[in-house]
């Protein structure tokens, strides 16, 4: 077994078929006996997608003509990873990334060459890479040139946030323990973690682990979720008999968040269009022996789910972008397209329209995404209140982020937290 080769494999099904890296890894790494192993193809995965762009343009810089055969193509981007990124020594990373191109042979030689003639050339190629924007920021031209616009003068630590590592962050569940006692018990698991500064659940872990390493993590004491994200249920102001509508819910995360918060809510809805994704949402409930009405629904078309009893508030954590995790998700900066852009916008605004007349009167909805783009975010607010007369903004006061004409933006990396807008309206008639 070449883990290389499975590496490519995994690479393939992102850049040439459209999936996710998750989804990819998803089909491969179980079939991988050995832990170091499957941790080996993953960090090669992530490592060459997080640098797509600067590997592509050096790649571009050694051959006469381009690559045709997408796995070969792959296999040299990986053996550049290997050589510039990580600690992999020059004549494995180059020997065994040529041995699994297996049967094909011919490529071999040209694999050979491309590697070699880096390690020849590689002070030069860095600096043409410095000069090429798309392959100094790692960022495909139209995600660079709409940050930018949007973010003139904070683009440059977003694009380097981006193409840096995120921290595991873990949410405490307070109706179990507390923050102190948990990290208490990390540390007596020789895992060293601190607080969060803004989420008092949240818990940032010096180095990542493996979540059955967690102490509680089975029995739903400790979950994985950024600090940012944790700040969507302590803006719901729930209380006791609440109805609250979770809608995109799956996986889960903040649905178990808004019941570990309140255990007097009078019900829970999450709604999820895509049933296998709500499988997840039942597996994260049973974890923490929680409950809540599972739907699977559309919630452009809440007649075919609602009973038609108003929700006193409700969580739309609207599909998007994902601008704002790209750090976590770096195969967004390949599957997102910048023809995408319009019509994510037009589903979050129907979206909007769709459920607002689910809220009762009094009611408040938090709109949530992880994106930093201004359309997704406080323009799309700007517009839906302008439509409907009764959608009143809630501020939200706080220390993290920065107040937006509507709403709040966290942008990638900001307090160490993943890009975030969050924004509240309360249903005045």
């Amino acid at each position: 077994m070449n883990t290389r080769a499975l590496a490519a494999n995994a690479l393939v099904r992102v850049v040439a078929d459209g999936k996710s890296l998750t989804e990819a890894l998803e089909e491969i790494l179980p079939d991988i006996p050995q832990d170091n192993d499957r941790a080996f193809v993953q960090a090669l995965c992530f490592g060459v997608v997080r640098w797509y762009y600067r590997l592509d343009y050096i790649l571009s810089q050694l051959v006469a003509k381009p690559i045709r055969d997408e796995e070969v193509r792959l296999l040299a981007m990986l053996g550049l990873y290997q050589l510039e990124y990580t600690r992999v020594k020059p004549h494995a990373a180059v020997s065994e990334t040529v041995s699994a191109l297996g049967h094909k042979t011919w490529a071999k030689p040209l694999l050979n060459g491309v590697l070699r003639n880096f390690q020849r050339q590689r002070e030069r190629l860095l600096a043409l890479a410095e000069i090429d924007e798309c392959a100094l920021w790692s960022h495909p031209a139209w995600l660079l040139g709409k940050i930018r616009r949007n973010w003139p003068r904070q683009c440059q630590e977003i694009f380097e946030q981006a193409n840096r590592q995120p921290p595991m962050t873990l949410r405490v569940n307070l109706s179990q323990t507390n923050r102190r006692a948990y990290l208490e018990t990390l540390e007596r698991a020789g895992i060293a973690a601190y607080p969060c500064q803004f989420a008092e659940s949240g818990i940032t872990l010096d180095n990542p682990v493996p979540v059955q390493s967690l102490p509680g993590f089975a029995e739903g004491g400790v979950s994985v979720q950024d600090e940012a994200a944790q700040l969507a249920a302590g803006l719901l102001e729930l209380d006791s008999g609440q109805r609250v509508l979770d809608v995109c819910a799956a996986p889960g995360g903040k649905t178990l968040h808004i019941l570990e918060s309140r255990s007097d809510l009078g019900e829970v809805v999450a709604l999820d269009i895509a049933a296998e994704r709500l499988v997840k949402v039942g597996e994260n409930l049973a974890r923490a022996g929680l409950s809540a009405t599972v739907v699977c629904g559309d919630a452009l078309h809440s007649a075919k789910w609602w009973d038609g009893r108003p929700f006193d508030r409700i969580l739309l954590d609207a599909p998007c972008s994902a601008t704002g995790v790209i750090r976590r998700h770096p195969d967004i900066k390949l599957l997102r397209k910048s023809a995408d852009m319009a019509k994510l916008v037009d589903v979050q605004r129907r979206i909007l329209d769709s459920v607002w007349p689910l809220l009762a009167s009094g009611g408040l909805m938090v709109y949530a995404t992880c994106s930093i783009l201004k359309d997704e975010n406080e323009a799309q607010i700007a517009a839906f209140r302008s439509s409907h007369p009764a959608a009143m903004d809630r501020p939200i006061e706080a220390g993290w982020g920065s107040p937006r004409p509507h709403g709040r933006q966290i942008l990638s990396g900001e307090d160490g937290m993943d890009g975030f807008y969050y924004a509240r309206l309360v249903k005045s008639f």
